[in-house]
Order: structure tokens, then sequence, then C-alpha cells
């Protein structure tokens, strides 16, 4: 029987089972091992209301599902029902399944801030209702919500226009694909730059795709890409901000969200959330919206960047005059405490430099349990200021204030308030220690530590409270450029008197490779149903070899074991890429109109290197292995139920052809559980016939011929089921791969019959047609196929391809297996 009736080997559903649940354990780690929400919910003091904006008939024909609103709350939304408007006017345009009143919490917060302000200035928030699309799963509506948006900002500055000071811009705040939506307004032919002079985007997934599952998704996204890069400098009047939310948003890893490094770095900045200085503290109402685009960026500086600990200031005096009737205290001592109770009296500490310049290089400040106003009133000599949710840690380079003579603490009176400042000179060669790099720090009895990330905004801060021992994860979420040499620097910020301890842990390999593993899963985890879908055509192939060479067909477990290698694949792609290094191969690539390689983009994006491959294979082949097992035992429990269901089989045909007028995806679902059944029907008569056969094995060995004759039958029945089952395996995925689009129709059902455009609307005939012919097909068709060869040896090339042009384009996975699956038709026919 040779291959076919071979064993499983003991160790192998161990193995597999290891790497399924490496799988799981990095899944774990991205979604649930980060640290805790520091993020506080907003309230509002009165009743939030959203008044819906009149569009043009025009408009509202050509977008039923969608509307504009304005957000208003108690009195102030009573005022603007009239549409009088005199505020400042900024768009929120919600992301993936995001609802227009998103922009509460945003509108709230404004409105308190304007009425501490007497309204001098204000913002009109306005908010877009995109009927909660899923346009992270389905590409087909991100143009068309790009062109309703450039509607809503022409009625949006209508509404000012007979203002004396009307407006001629807005600001755009966009929350996930909001923000991608924003940016592709600049690509519409129509559309007039100067309609936006500031774009902040959350959570944004800039660079890629999180699941590229169709073409209109990938194809929305490289027009953006080079638009921007083409037109880089036309687009440096707008200022950009992209915020990342950190390890906590598992939905889109950070790395996505930092804007492309383009020439215009002058007016975009990207930052994570963790990195941004009092990220609780409010920004400027007036100089945040303003016409010149280097004070606009200089404001995004201010607050997401360096923030000194004090108001943004467009030309900060030089000189601070120093006032109060306050006694002054001279401070000479290189380490020195200061701690008071209830003090009436305020206090001037001088601390004069010429006597540390020699000896040390930088001065080091904190204090505790203090309000910021209380605190370095001669501002503009400190760089560098630091808040903290307990007080400030200052440090200042001697070295960049040459003509400095002293520094100058004032500490006003602290009736009712407890204070402690600590202030330390200190040479830095002496607290600078180089460390190889691992992935856990651990210290004992510090205060404050800051992990910052040179190459680019995305610092981690960690408070502990003393004595402590903490531990700290230098994952990054974006990776060193190749031409920056620069290194990660931690910062431990402790009192002068404390005593703290730095310890690297030295790490076990077994550790570090679930670290490393984590961080794949973290970075590539869409790509992992490419890898599974490959084993799986892998496997199949093999299984039409052995049927090929034996006769017989293999179980699925053991022909995954024995034909699912990496070495088949990598190789090929790895020497392609590393051909494409050489202009005479890229020439021929070109010349050939063949598509770029994904590892190629991704090694481009510093977030590839070929051992991430392998392990996303032997991953893939862990997944693929167990949820066959799984897939497998579900089939037979269900088969049990086969009679109840056939009943509805009739309802199908007809459900089929109305799918078709509709949606492809329904149509591919609706084969999909017709072969399904189908499958079952076959477990379940398999099942009775091991059970007759056990009942009469007497009788059979009493009749030589019959016996031969049935135990034929019961292998060719076997063998069928063991086929289909891979099949039917494989289009699951299919089926996962189509059901985003499946959701957005049955969605969106009341305002279109037909999904238009439809993804996957000319697979879904091949489709149809190919799985009619294989779900009524036996392997004794096949075998005698003089194309059989050709079907066996043709998913080894189709898997290559795949893990070649799959991994940032999901949606070409069913492509490579509806050919494959094409084959086997045609052998079943000739």
């Amino acid at each position: 029987m040779g291959r076919a009736s071979g064993r499983l080997p003991a160790a192998a559903p161990l193995f597999y089972g290891a790497l399924a649940a490496l799988a799981l354990l990095g899944v774990r780690d991205v979604l649930f091992l980060y640290e805790e929400n520091r993020c506080s919910m907003t309230y509002m003091f009165e009743y939030p209301e959203y008044l819906k904006i009149k569009l043009p008939k025009k408009t509202a024909r050509r977008y039923p599902a969608y509307e504009l609103y304005l957000y208003g709350e108690g009195n102030y939304a009573e005022e603007n029902k009239n549409l009088v408007l005199t505020g400042i006017p900024v768009l929120f345009l919600p992301g993936n399944a995001g609802s227009y009143k998103q922009v509460r919490s945003l509108g709230s917060i404004a409105l308190r801030k304007a009425e501490d302000l007497d309204f001098k200035y204000h913002f009109n928030f306005f908010t877009v209702n995109f009927n909660e699309e899923l346009v992270a799963l389905y590409g087909g509506t991100l143009q068309r919500q790009t062109k309703f948006v450039h509607e809503c900002i022409k009625v949006i500055l209508k509404l000012y226009r007979d203002r004396e000071f009307a407006p001629s811009s807005v600001a755009i705040v966009g929350h996930s694909m909001g923000g991608l939506v924003a940016r592709a307004l600049l690509t519409l032919k129509n559309f007039k730059p100067e309609l936006i002079n500031l774009l902040i985007t959350q959570a944004t997934p800039h660079v890629a795709p999180v699941m590229p599952l169709d073409k209109y998704i990938t194809d929305f996204y490289t027009a953006v890409s080079n638009h921007w890069i083409l037109n880089a400098q036309e687009l440096r009047n707008l200022t950009t901000l992209s915020v990342a939310g950190g390890f906590r948003d598992y939905q889109v890893r950070s790395g996505l969200a930092f804007l492309p490094r383009l020439s215009q770095q002058d007016s975009a900045l990207s930052v994570v959330s963790s990195a941004v200085p009092r990220a609780w503290a409010s920004t400027d109402h007036l100089s945040i919206i303003t016409e010149d685009p280097k004070k606009r960026m200089s404001v995004l500086n201010h607050h997401f960047v360096r923030h000194p600990g004090k108001i943004f200031e467009e030309n900060p005096e030089a000189f601070t005059e120093l006032t109060g009737d306050f006694t002054w205290i001279e401070v000479k001592t290189s380490k020195w405490t200061y701690s008071v109770y209830n003090d009436s009296d305020g206090k001037y500490f001088v601390f004069p430099l010429a006597s540390h310049r020699k000896s040390y290089s930088h001065v080091y400040c904190e204090n505790s349990m203090l309000v910021r106003k209380y605190f370095f009133h001669v501002s503009s000599l400190f760089i560098n200021l630091f808040d903290f949710n307990f007080g400030y840690v200052v440090i200042l380079k001697l070295q960049d204030y040459p003509s400095l003579s002293h520094i100058v603490i004032l500490l006003p009176p602290t009736v009712g308030n407890k204070f402690t400042l600590d202030c330390e000179f200190f040479k830095e060669d002496s607290r600078t220690v180089q460390l190889p790099v691992t992935n856990l720090f651990s210290f004992e009895k510090t205060s404050v530590y800051r992990l910052h990330i040179p190459w680019s905004h995305e610092d981690s801060v960690t408070v502990a409270k003393v004595p402590s021992s903490s531990e700290i994860s230098a994952k990054l979420h974006v990776a060193q450029p190749g031409n920056d040499s620069r290194v990660p620097v931690l910062n431990i910020y402790s009192s002068s008197d404390c005593q703290y301890e730095v310890s690297n842990k030295h790490l076990f390999y077994t550790y570090y490779s679930y670290i490393l593993v984590f961080q794949i899963i973290r970075f590539h985890a869409g790509a992992l149903p490419v890898y599974v879908v490959s084993n799986i055509l892998l496997t199949y192939g093999g299984q039409l070899s052995t049927l090929m060479s034996t006769g017989q067909c293999s179980e699925f477990s053991l022909e995954l074991i024995r034909t699912a290698k990496p070495y088949k694949v990598e190789p090929i792609i790895s020497i392609v890429v590393f051909l494409q290094g050489f202009n005479w191969f890229r020439e021929i690539w070109d010349s050939l109109s063949l598509p770029e390689v994904d590892a190629a983009v991704l090694s481009s994006q510093d977030v590839w290197f070929p051992l991430v491959s392998l392990i996303l294979f032997l991953l893939g082949a862990g997944i693929a292995y167990w949820s066959a097992v799984f897939f497998s035992a579900s089939l037979r429990v269900f088969s049990t139920l086969w009679l109840i269901l056939i009943r509805r089989l009739c309802v199908m045909g007809s459900l089929a052809l109305v799918s078709w007028t509709t949606c492809g995806a329904l149509a591919v679902f609706v084969i999909y559980l017709q072969y399904l059944f189908k499958v079952l029907k076959k477990t379940s008569q398999n099942s009775s016939r091991h059970t007759v056969k056990s009942r009469s094995l007497i009788d059979l060995t009493s009749e030589p011929t019959q016996s031969h004759s049935n135990s034929t039958t019961t292998a060719e029945t076997v063998n069928s089921l063991k086929i289909h089952l891979t099949i039917l395996y494989l289009f699951t995925w299919i089926v996962l791969l189509n059901l985003p689009s499946l959701v957005y129709w049955f969605k969106n059902l009341r305002y279109n019959v037909r999904l238009d455009p439809d993804p996957c609307r000319s697979t879904a005939i091949i489709l149809v047609c190919i799985l009619e012919i294989l779900m009524n097909s036996t392997t004794s068709e096949v075998k005698s196929s003089k194309l059989l060869k050709i079907a066996a040896k043709v998913p080894l090339p189709l898997s290559v391809a795949m893990l070649a042009f799959g991994r940032m384009h999901l949606y070409k996975v069913p492509h490579f297996v509806t050919f494959s699956l094409l084959l086997h038709v045609l052998c079943c026919l000739v």
C-alpha cells in the first residue's frame, strides 16, 4: 500500500499541538497582556443631542445610507438649532463599524473648555454617519465614503458663509479607517486641498490594511499612498498628526499608524499615545487652528512631543520677572532635598552653576504631590520637563546653556500641602550603562522609568511606588531603520537618596523564542490564514499524489506531516527576493507584469526577515493540523443530523439563484452548505457501513467474491470521503475570507439588494460550477484520469505563489485554491 498505509508518528500530535498552543499564546499576548487601562471616561453635564444637517437633494439621493450631524448639549444645542454657527468647524469621521455618536467625548470636552473661555473661541463639532459600515473588511465603499465627506465639507462651509470672518477650511478628526478616508480626500480630482488645514487621525492604519480581504481595499491604499508621495510638496500646508493606541490597541498595531516618512516631515507627526507628555492636557483653542502651517506644527510638537509643562507660546519671553516678597535661599551642594508641610511663606531656591560645570554635565530635579502651577516659573530656561500624575521631573543639560549662571526654583506657599523637592547635579557618563538587547528589564526601588525610542515617538513610561520591583518589556512598535544607528535609552528618574538596582535578566532561549513568536504574531497575524491554506493545499496535492501512486487516499494528518514542509516553498521565495536586488532580474520581472513579492515590500518596511516566514509556516501547520482534527470530528457529530437537514436542501436550490443576483459571497456560502451536507451524508453512511460490516463478518467470509466486492466498495467510499473532507476544509477557508462582504451585504440589504462592487462575483461563478461537479465525484473517476499527475503537482507551485503574493493580499488566496480545484474537476471529466 506504500505511503497511504503509513501510521501517524506518535510525536506528531504533540509537535503540532505545541505549535498550535504557541500560536494561541501569541494571540493571548496580543489580546490580554498589556498595561492596565489608565484612560478615564469622559462625562457630560447635559444631555447630548445630534442635530441632523439637511443635505442637498442630489447628495441625499446619491448617498441614502449616509448622514451629517452637528453635536450639541443643553443650551448650546438649543442655540444652534437654527444653524447660526460662530465656532471653528471640526468634522469627525468614524472608522470601521464606528458610530457617529463617538464624537460625544471630543465635543463634550471641547464645550467645557469653551465655557472656561466664555466662548471667546470654541469648536462646532460635526460628525458623519457611515451606517457603521465594515470598511476594514470590505473596501467597496471607501471611495463612496470619501466622496460623501467631500460633499459634507462643502455643506459645512456654506453654513458659515454669512459670517463676517467665515472659515475657508475645516479641521478633521478621523478614527481608524476614518483617518484614511480623510487622507483620500486629496486624491479626488475636484477636491481643493485648502479645504482642510488640520488632520488628526486616531489609530488609523496608514501603512497597510490590517486584513487585506479584497482588491478594493488594497487599491484604495495604493491610490492614497501614491498620491501623498507624488504630491508631498503640495501637502506642506496640511498639518497631519497620527496618534497610535499602543499595546492596548490589538486591532491596529501601532506600527501601522505611523505616517510614511515623506519629504513633508515638517508638517506631519506620528506618535504613540504612551509617548505623549501630559496626554490629558488640553490644547490651545486658538493656536491649533491657525492659517500658518509652521505654527500648527509647533503647537503639535509642543503638546504631543516636548510639552515643557506650560501653555504654548509662539515667541516665549527670554527673561522672566520673579515677583513676590519671598525668601531667597542659595543652594551650593550637589545633592539637596527639601521637605515642607503647610508652609505659609514662599521661597526662591537659587542654584549657582559656576562651581558645578567642571564636575557635572546635568542637573536633575524632582518634586512630589504638587500642582503644575507651583513649580518652575522660570520655564523658558528648562527643556525636557516631564509631567507625571504624581508630580514633575526636570533634566537640564548644562552644556546647552553656557551663559546661564543660576537656576531659580520658586516654591509658593504650600498651605495644607506636603511637598518634597530633590535636586542633584550629576555626570552623564557615571549614570549611563549600556546593556545587551533583551526583552525584559527588572528594577527595584525606583520611581519612574522611561524607555526612549529615538527613531519614533513611541516612548513608554512606567510609574512605580517605592519600594517595589517593576519589569519593562522592550517590545517595539516600529522597527529600527537600516540607516539609523541610535539605540533605545532607558531613563530612570529616582530620588537622590534612593537605593536601586538594575538587573538584566538572563533569559532562557525558550522564553526568548516565546517573545519572538509573540511579536511575529502581533505584526503578522493577518497573514496566518495564508500559511494555513498553504499547508492544506500542499496536503491536498500530497493526497492526489498518493492516490495516483497507490490507488488509495491517505489521511489528512498523515499527508500533512509528509508533504507540508517549509523547505519546499520558502527557498523559492527567498531566491526571488534576492534576485530582485539585481537590475537585470528586476527588468525581466517587470516586463512580465508580475506583481511585487510581498516579502520584498515588508522588508522595505523593516518588518520582515526570513525567520518570520518559517515561524509563520510552522504555526500555520499546527493550526491546520488541529483545526482539521476538530473539523473532521465535528462532521462526524453533525452527520447524525443529516436526515433532519436533508429536507431543507430543496429550499437551497432556489436560494442559490436568488443569491447570485444579490451577492457573490452568498452564492459561495450556499454552495458551501450544500457541499457540507453532502459530506455529512457520506460520513453518516460510512459510519453505518462500518457497523453493518462488524455485525456480518461471518457471512462475508463465507462468500469470498461478495466479500472482495464489498471491501472494494467500502475502500472506494472511504477514499472519496477523505478527499472530500480536504476539499471541504479548503473551501471553508475560502468562505471565511469572503464572509466580510456577505456580512456587509446583509447589513445594507435595506438600501440595495445587489452588492456593488462585489469582490467575489466572478470567483463565485467558477466555484459554484466546480463544487457542483466535485460533490458528486468519486476517487475512481480521478484515478483513471490522464491529468491526475498534473493536478497532484500543481499545489506545490500554487502554494509558493500564495505565500509570495498573498500575505498582503488575502483576497488572492481563493484564486489559487480555485485553480487547483479546477484541475480536479478536469480529472473527473478527462
